[in-house]
């Protein structure tokens, strides 16, 4: 399975803007915007470029693509998903994303960062209605109840990451109970409970209708 293994540090400097890609690390003075907010390379504090409409654009797919961490081929296969349901592609399309089991384990606190969140379900710590789930990019649905597998309620990084995100308000299109270590999906996630990072999605939708 494919997946960018390089630096992740490096992709938030170059989107200029946290995207929280290493959990707790993000949220203290060690992170690397608080100490270099400029972008990587040695010319990087030198660097000010000027977009074009499709630089802006580009900028804008990439800094969603990092922020879910998922790659190009995925990424332009969602949106042609996205593009074919009814209502508002962009829209969809974070839809789409927010809903991938990997995303959901990391809003409800099993995980403090995605790469976490994914690395549990590629092991077989999540499970989705009572059957053992390892597909990150799995989709949840309505009513859908994603839990911790029994046999690992006492993994300490689980416990650890519950612990660790238990200040966090949980998504309104989620109902969580961290005791028992289980949510259930309520319903489609809105525009407003889609993504901590700011995105304008419409530059996504205009770049790939070009």
């Amino acid at each position: 399975m494919a997946r960018y293994i390089g630096p992740v540090c490096r992709q938030c400097r170059r989107e200029g803007m946290k995207l929280f890609l290493k959990g707790e690390r993000c949220f203290t003075e060690k992170c690397a915007i608080e100490k270099s907010n400029f972008p990587p390379g040695q010319h990087g504090q030198a660097r000010k470029p000027k977009l074009s409409g499709y630089g802006t654009q580009l900028r804008e797919k990439q800094k969603a693509r990092r922020y879910y961490q998922v790659l190009e081929n995925q990424f332009r296969n969602l949106f042609e998903k996205a593009s074919k349901m009814k209502g508002i592609t962009g829209d969809n399309m974070l839809q789409l994303l927010e809903r991938r089991l990997d995303n959901v384990v990391l809003r409800v606190g099993f995980g403090t960062s995605r790469s976490q969140a994914r690395q549990l379900v590629r092991h077989g710590h999540i499970d989705v209605n009572g059957k053992r789930v390892n597909i990150p990019s799995f989709v949840v649905k309505p009513n859908d109840v994603v839990a911790v597998h029994a046999g690992s309620k006492e993994n300490p990084t689980i416990l650890h990451a519950r612990d660790a995100t238990a200040h966090a308000p949980s998504p309104n299109w989620l109902e969580v109970d961290r005791e028992n270590l289980t949510a259930r999906v309520l319903g489609a996630p809105k525009r407003e409970d889609l993504v901590q990072i700011q995105l304008n999605e419409q530059l996504i939708v205009e770049l790939y209708s070009k």
